[in-house]
């Protein structure tokens, strides 16, 4: 019997049936690449049609690097002390975001580290602001750790406070409650939803590994909960290619799952929206400084053994102390393994920040129906070595060249416009070879730098603007 007939899936593409962990596993070690696009994408366009692919036009704006976690994957964090640490002025927030609505912007993805001493009033006041210079643009802010830190550090009255990465020291009904009126003041104050950043992977044995200070996976859960009983609506992701296991990632995923439909069952007036995985960029990082696995070895990755409760195995001991990095095409196996496990999360989104604007294109025939957003500036992912930039024009044309109408979408996935006529942003243009020349902010110290990248379809060249 073929592996699609044992699985069911033809069930599971028209929404009748339901894959199982262990059935997740069996697509990932026996499926072929072009058979998980194929059935990806056919869930894909059940859910989505097969006319029209999505974008945003947002702006990643990271109000600070100074961060109180030592994760181990990470370029970006800073120290208070240190000489190139910053946090945004209000004035240099608005000249962002101003910017970005000159550009047709509707959203801004506001995400910092975790400053340990700024206040509950220091976020009320810059949504209060944000939301009145700019009441049109839809406020998506603040990721789970950092709401956990918040529950560590802000002085809420009839509540206490701890140290930074000790808020797990506070009686979980304290916590609990805690976390509830900081996330109701910062939503009357103007938070519309909440970035699912800061799940790398939710296996308790990696994440304490890769994570140290950062909210476990129980409590990057419980945020998002809260968030959906309050109404507000999150997306959830997923950082893959680095100590874990296949198994480990697929625990990941059931936990989404599991979690949505706990929403779902409890009616929930908010949900996960989408679901956006990205393997790792090792550059500059401590944990990219861990050895390579050696793939030609007899034994099985550590990682694999560990996920697995394989302990008394020999290379088990290495758990932790080698890397597996993730290429293109197993990025594409989980992007389509994502989509046919998360039955019930609307949109799949394309990396094409981490993966490159060709990889990005491919995704959308591998489950993927949005390519997220145009890219201003990016401070995280820039940090660790990557540095890829889009604008509007292009991101359509991606969508269109690959057999798709591209639309402009909000938060909601809601079109804000359809590009099918002349005047569509990609349409308009005449030269492709001077108009792939973009600018990318990344912020040092407080200080704006740019990037002018130029590309082909093969190489990529990042020139320093001085």
């Amino acid at each position: 019997m073929s592996l699609a007939r044992e699985l069911n899936i033809d069930a599971v593409i028209e929404g009748r049936g339901r894959l199982s962990p262990d059935d997740a596993l069996r697509l990932y070690r026996e499926a072929s690449l072009h058979d998980l696009g194929r059935w990806s994408t056919a869930m894909a366009h059940r859910i989505h049609g097969d006319r029209v692919r999505t974008y945003v036009i947002d702006r990643n704006i990271n109000y600070t690097n100074v961060c109180s976690a030592n994760c181990t994957f990470c370029a970006f964090k800073r120290d208070l002390d240190e000489a190139d640490a910053y946090t945004l002025t209000t004035q240099q927030l608005h000249d962002k975001v101003r910017e970005l609505v000159a550009i047709g912007g509707t959203q801004v993805l506001l995400q910092g580290g975790m400053h340990p001493e700024l206040p509950i009033e220091y976020y009320e006041q810059t949504l209060r602001d944000l939301k009145a210079a700019f009441p049109q643009v839809h406020i998506h802010g603040f990721s789970p750790p950092e709401f956990v830190e918040f529950v560590a550090v802000f002085d809420i009255e009839g509540f206490p406070r701890t140290k930074p990465g000790k808020s797990h020291e506070l009686p979980q009904d304290v916590w609990l409650a805690k976390l509830r009126v900081i996330m109701q003041r910062l939503q009357a104050a103007g938070l519309d939803s909440i970035p699912g950043g800061g799940g790398e992977i939710f296996a308790e044995h990696v994440r304490r590994r890769i994570g140290l200070g950062k909210a476990t996976a129980d409590q990057w859960l419980t945020v998002m909960a809260v968030a959906h009983e309050l109404g507000m609506f999150t997306s959830a992701t997923m950082m893959f290619g680095h100590i874990e296991g296949v198994a480990d990632r697929i625990d990941h995923m059931r936990r989404v799952r599991d979690a949505q439909d706990e929403s779902i069952r409890n009616e929930r007036p908010g949900r996960y929206m989408a679901f956006i995985s990205w393997p790792f960029q090792r550059e500059n990082t401590p944990l990219g400084r861990v050895p390579d696995w050696d793939e030609e070895s007899a034994d099985p990755f550590p990682g694999d053994l560990l996920a697995e409760g394989k302990l008394d195995h020999p290379a088990a001991k290495l758990a932790g102390k080698r890397v597996r990095m993730a290429g293109a095409s197993e990025y594409l196996r989980m992007q389509a393994i994502s989509r046919l496990f998360l039955d019930n999360i609307h949109s799949i989104g394309s990396s094409w920040v981490t993966m490159g604007p060709k990889i990005g294109q491919l995704g959308l025939f591998y489950g993927a129906n949005d390519m997220g957003s145009v890219m201003m500036e990016e401070n995280v992912v820039s940090a660790a070595g990557t540095t890829y930039c889009l604008d509007e024009p292009f991101l359509c044309h991606l969508i269109r060249t690959a057999g798709f109408i591209p639309a402009q979408r909000d938060n909601r996935y809601n079109f804000l416009k359809l590009h099918e006529g002349p005047d569509s942003p990609d349409l308009r243009v005449t030269d492709w070879s001077s108009h792939r020349i973009a600018r990318l902010h990344i912020e040092r110290g407080g200080c704006a730098t740019e990037q002018t990248q130029v590309e082909d379809d093969s190489t990529k060249v990042s020139l320093p603007l001085i």
